[in-house]
């Protein structure tokens, strides 16, 4: 027997149909092993020793794995063809080593680009080795992003409180977004002027052509400035002759492009299909595992993760004679096109994204595969056949003509583009961020020396905008141009920064928000060095020479964490105060606009005699006054428009107090009065804005109406209790005794009527407790290949799917009535591999004996992830012994190598207690 380990229940599946009953495959369910939540798991004192703990939901498959390898011959590891792939083919191999389940085994790694019979066939004709130098370069990532989020993110808890993490290269990505915000609030807008004439020719066809030179000078798109410089030149072309001076046409030839990369998919996905990248990313796994086609599952997408740009020359084959089939000779280039990444830090050992069969047309799968999977199947299939399509041949024309207007000479010209033959087009056009120019019109035949007469003439006043917001395929563009990260990490990256509140995505934007900016300040002020570009780029060349065997790991780490220690402890001493004034300094244009009367931009609004500065609290960062606690103005950090500030609406007739809408630090609400208007203890009244209601649109009257909630509507005919109407967090309510009812649309929160009330309330009495919590039975779905029955179901914090105790929520972008057994799966398997099911009983005893180890500090998991890209480790909130298991053997898979620690948590047992090392801990400032 041979037993085979891949990642997914669903690529097991399909791959031990190919390979028969003398062969069991099974899922380690992604990764099995992780760096410990707590301060040591990464000791640079020792040589950067790792302690590793395995995960407690995969304890058990790992047992299984275990335990079928009794009187197997061969232990095969068939992970994914990448660093993490190979990290898991290798922490399972560790795994049962210490579970001693190896005995005369033989162990082999076998990698395949594509999930077909074929390619599986063909992988298991050449094993190989764990490759060490692969290993190495993902413990030294994981062991940096680590050290980053362990070390950096209880800095920023204590010196800027509210603030949550810094990772490695989300800091990196987060830094652009912010840079983007700054340049366009820096950005001045620059009058011009434009002037373009619609001109005849003899035959009567028109066009139009632009003022491009007067008087022997040239004209360039800024140099028209005012009005009264447009005045002058209209004057003259309205008086003017024109005429063609030359007339030049000139051949051009446009290449396709090359087969998809995973940074290439994310941006057109984003593009062409509205796909965030990491939908496009969950669909690309699908398709790459497997679909069920004619009673068979079949991959139908080679590896999507992802940067080299060949293409197998078998594949090339194929897509030619596709291209011949459907198009004909014509459009077949004479040699097959060959293509180089043009990525800063590319690694090309994998094959671009293509179909596994270019045969399988877009249309043919279209009834075997839910929408969004044959929208990114026919963009990878059309890119695919494009990039091997011959070119487009175009010829591109430039008119030059002179207008003469008295002793004046002005100069005008147009251009256009013909596509002689449209090679590629015919199939395949890139989307753009910014779409054509004017280039792409055809101008009528023309020959020098003809007259042409002006129709009309378009004298038009513009204004310079500034550089647009990143959208998620610009910002995946602009940090694989710049080298930063891994084009398999840009999809967490950004999940992570709007999870965070870091970023927002605002029609199909990506906009800094204030928490973001304190944090990107902070870095920028005390940790420069650590979020500048180059250095990170040259950081993960450093890593890829680690792959490539060229430079020991731990080299590498020493390096950075020389520096990034001494940074650290440059400012252990610094107060929160004096961090706050220097951020305060850095944000001053930000968060203090020039106001409309001149005024001074830090006068308080509300008492005028004290100055705003940056203050932080338990939530983050605001404004506040310096008179506090007198004067209890707040805002948030953003000032530029006059809703975000403090505006008195009028006076409450009832008490002659002001009603003011003002902006707090959790969002805009209404205040009756000041405190000064109370008695000692009494707070003044609040109401909350209604979401979709705008702080700019609140009017006296809709606030009193605010205010006045939650209101009486009368009293329950039978209970004789009152039913009271008001705001919550999920909308509009009526409550009866300790009954809420939600109002349906069209019922109105301030003059619904008690009949409409008593109605309400009823019809939710009838139909008992509320099912949001868990005991809806859901809509069944079908059955997953190991988790069993799948359905969906309506959570409290929105819909999921569920299967064997796995939960996974349905993505924004997906209607949970819409959602096929394949999403479901594919979603199931994703948590699954996360560590996602249900937790254990209480006291239930674990099924390993071994030793116990040290006891983690309680609650450490409730601390916020600590950076990293992906999956960081949560920090301890206590203080932890620093080496918490005693060292274990190195098992390394290279001589090279140093020993590192690998030994699961269940296994660690030092010897000694060791002394406590400092607390990173709960956020003092």
């Amino acid at each position: 027997m041979n037993i085979v380990i891949v990642e997914s229940p669903a690529k097991a599946k399909t791959i031990n149909k190919y390979l028969g009953s003398s062969y069991e495959v099974l899922a380690s369910f992604g990764h099995v092993r992780d760096l410990p939540a707590k301060n040591g798991s990464v000791d640079p004192d020792e040589n950067f020793r790792m302690i590793w703990e395995v995960d407690p939901k995969a304890a058990g498959r790992l047992n299984d794995i275990a335990k079928s390898l009794k009187g197997a011959d061969r232990l095969i590891l068939a992970t994914d063809p990448d660093r993490e792939g190979e990290a898991i083919s290798w922490h399972v191999l560790e795994v049962l080593k210490e579970k001693r389940a190896l005995k005369d085994q033989k162990i082999e790694r076998v990698v395949f680009n594509a999930i077909t019979k074929q390619a599986v066939s063909e992988a298991m004709k050449h094993p190989r080795q764990i490759d060490g130098a692969l290993v190495d370069a993902y413990m030294a990532r994981r062991a940096l992003d680590y050290l980053v989020g362990f070390t950096l993110s209880p800095v920023l808890w204590r010196k800027l409180p509210g603030a949550r993490s810094a990772g490695r290269v989300q800091s990196v990505a987060l830094r652009l977004v912010c840079d983007r915000e700054l340049e366009i609030e820096k950005f001045v807008p620059r009058e011009y002027w434009s002037l373009i004439a619609t001109l005849a020719t003899p035959r009567g066809d028109t066009f139009e052509a632009r003022l491009v030179g007067a008087d022997g000078k040239k004209i360039q798109r800024l140099d028209i400035g005012t009005g009264v410089e447009a005045e002058d030149f209209k004057q003259a072309l309205n008086a003017a002759s024109y005429t063609v001076a030359t007339v030049d046409a000139k051949p051009a030839r446009r290449n396709p492009q090359a087969p998809f990369t995973t940074s290439t998919l994310q941006q057109e996905a984003s593009r062409k299909l509205g796909f965030a990248p990491a939908h496009t990313m969950r669909i690309a796994q699908r398709l790459y595992e497997g679909i069920d086609i004619g009673g068979e599952t079949t991959g139908l997408i080679t590896y999507m993760r992802t940067d080299g740009v060949q293409i197998a020359p078998e594949a090339i084959t194929q897509v030619r004679k596709v291209i011949g089939e459907i198009y004909g000779n014509k459009y077949v280039p004479d040699s097959p096109r060959q293509y180089q990444a043009k990525a800063k830090n590319a690694q090309e050992a994998h094959e671009a994204i293509r179909p596994t069969d270019l045969s399988r047309k877009p249309a043919e799968l279209r009834k075997r595969l839910d929408d969004d999977q044959a929208k990114l199947y026919e963009l990878i299939w059309t890119r695919t056949i494009a990039s091997q399509m011959e070119s487009a041949e175009l010829e591109r024309t430039t008119v030059d003509i002179i207008a003469k207007a008295g002793a004046r000479t002005l100069e005008l010209r147009a251009t256009g583009q013909v596509i002689k033959f449209d090679g590629f087009l015919a199939l395949y056009q890139e989307g753009r961020d910014d779409e054509e120019d004017e280039d792409s019109r055809r101008l009528p035949q023309m020959s020098p020396n003809d007259p042409l007469k002006r129709q009309n003439l378009a004298v038009t006043q513009h204004f310079t905008e500034p550089p647009p917001r990143f959208s998620e395929a610009s910002l995946v563009k602009r940090m694989e141009e710049l080298g930063i990260g891994r084009p398999s990490t840009y999809a967490s990256i950004l999940d992570v920064l709007k999870a965070r509140g870091y970023v927002k995505l605002e029609k199909k934007r990506l906009h800094g928000e204030d928490k973001g900016r304190v944090v990107i300040a902070f870095l920028e002020n005390f940790f420069r060095r650590y979020v500048e570009y180059d250095f990170t780029a040259d950081l993960e060349e450093q890593l890829d020479r680690i792959s490539n065997n060229e430079i020991a790991w731990q080299q590498v780490l020493k390096d950075f964490w020389t520096g990034f220690i001494g940074a650290v402890d440059d400012i252990k001493d610094l107060r929160v105060a004096q961090v706050l004034d220097s951020l305060d300094e850095m944000l001053g244009p930000h968060i203090y606009p020039p106001r409309e009367d001149g005024g001074d931009v830090r006068q308080c609004p509300t008492c005028g005699t004290g100055r705003l500065n940056l203050k932080a609290g338990k939530f983050g960062a605001f404004v506040g006054c310096s008179n506090y606690p007198e004067c209890r103005y707040t805002r948030p950090l953003a000032a530029d428009s006059e809703a975000a500030a403090d505006r008195i609406l009028g006076q409450d007739p009832d008490t002659g107090r002001d009603v003011t809408v003002k902006a707090g630090r959790f969002g805009p609400y209404i205040q009756l009065g000041e405190q000064k208007d109370y008695a000692e203890g009494e707070k003044p009244k609040r109401a909350g804005i209604p979401k979709g209601t705008q702080p700019s649109d609140v009017d006296l009257e809709l606030a009193l109406k605010l205010l006045s909630l939650p209101r009486e509507i009368g009293r329950h005919p039978e209970t004789g209790l009152p039913i009271t109407a008001g705001l919550g967090r999920f909308g509009p309510f009526v409550k009866h005794d300790k009954t809420y009812a939600s109002l349906e649309a069209g019922d109105e929160v301030f003059d619904i009527g008690l009949n409409r009330a008593v109605t309400l309330i009823a019809e939710k009495i009838a139909k008992g407790p509320s099912k949001r919590f868990g005991a809806d039975p859901g809509k069944a779905l079908g059955e997953h290949p190991s988790l069993g029955a799948v359905a969906v179901k309506a959570g409290r914090y929105g819909a999921y799917v569920t299967a064997g105790g796995v939960n996974a929520t349905i993505p924004g972008d997906k209607e949970k009535d819409t959602i096929t057994l394949a999403e479901a799966i594919a979603l199931l398997d994703e948590r699954a591999a996360k560590g996602g099911g249900k937790k254990p009983a209480k006291g239930k005893a674990t099924k390993d004996k071994a030793a116990k180890p040290a006891k983690a500090p309680s609650k450490a998991a409730a601390k916020p992830k600590a950076g990293g890209d992906d999956d960081s480790p949560k920090p301890a909130k206590k203080a932890v012994a620093k080496k918490a298991a005693a060292k274990p053997k190195s098992d390394s898979t290279s001589k090279a190598r140093a020993p590192v620690a690998k030994a699961a948590k269940t296994s660690a047992k030092p010897a000694a207690k060791p002394p406590a090392k400092k607390s990173a801990g709960k956020a003092r400032g």
